[in-house]
């Protein structure tokens, strides 16, 4: 070819857009309805930004109400905030504690709202998995002794609950320790016109859940109909068995499921890190007109 010739070559690099503390994390399409804006309620979000918990918005562990699933022993210890980010950190007890006539070997972890929260509002969390046979979670549920009538009941709304290490040889936990797997309970109830039962859903992550950090979110839209987002994307829809709007409490907690249990080594061979389920953040949005 005659004559002088340039070639120009360049990269070019496309990014998801970055969740920020301003808004809730959405990509590609924007639920927000018109003439709506989304408000960050503070009493329900934290940055972890500090060295130790807020306990004016959070509460590490309560003898007097849940204690944990044998073998898994709430305790206050293995609770820590370190380089931005709450650390709930798996554990095997110094010696087994016997507490109302079960036997418990580990140390779990329960943080609980100090807030409730109703029906319309939005939940994230930045979260990475433990690497342990004990779960990593984000979820709500209603204190059943705030209410009487025929709303003494409970109702449990779980955002992400997996675990780091499956030792079930059962089918269907095949995948849970890459999945976001979320849930709707409706059970202890008062009255025979409130139904009861479960329903939820999954979807695969595109890797294991310790890898690294995903946004795990709900939009608790109305009381018979939740949205659920991974990563800023809608995955599911679901509607609960009985109609959800009771007010309901923030939970991060990480214990022992019968459906998979203590490996033979006891599960706890690996670093703080391995046994740290992580939050970055933890974000709650409410509607407002704009």
């Amino acid at each position: 070819m005659a004559g002088n010739s340039t070639i120009c070559s360049f990269n070019v690099i496309i990014t998801k857009n970055a969740a920020n503390d301003n808004v809730p994390y959405f990509i590609d399409e924007n639920p927000t309805p018109a003439n709506k804006k989304w408000t960050k309620v503070e009493n329900l979000s934290d940055e972890f930004n500090t060295d130790e918990l807020d306990e004016t918005k959070w509460k590490n562990t309560d003898p007097n109400k849940w204690i944990g699933r044998a073998p898994g022993l709430f305790k206050k210890n293995t609770v820590s905030q370190s380089e931005g980010s709450l650390k709930l950190t798996a554990d095997i007890l110094p010696s087994p504690e016997v507490v109302n006539g079960n036997t418990f070997t580990h140390a779990g972890s329960n943080i609980t709202s100090i807030n409730s929260i109703r029906v319309g509002h939005y939940f994230e969390a930045r979260m990475k998995s433990s690497k342990t046979f004990m779960s990593s979670t984000f979820w709500l549920i209603n204190d059943r002794n705030d209410a009487s009538g025929c709303d003494k009941r409970t109702t449990e709304l779980d955002i992400q609950e997996c675990v780091g290490q499956i030792t079930s040889t059962e089918s269907w936990t095949a995948d849970k320790d890459e999945e976001m797997g979320s849930n709707t309970h409706s059970r202890n109830t008062s009255c025979t016109t409130t139904p009861e039962g479960s329903v939820g859903d999954h979807v695969n992550i595109g890797g294991k859940a310790y890898d690294d950090y995903h946004v795990y979110a709900a939009w608790w839209k109305s009381a018979t109909e939740i949205d659920f987002y991974l990563d800023g994307k809608k995955v599911y829809t679901v509607t609960p068995k009985a109609e959800f709007n009771l007010q309901m409490y923030l939970r991060l907690v990480v214990e022992t499921y019968d459906w998979n249990p203590v490996p033979s080594d006891g599960g706890m061979t690996g670093s703080f890190e391995d046994r740290s389920t992580s939050y970055d953040w933890v974000r709650t949005w409410k509607l407002e007109d704009n």
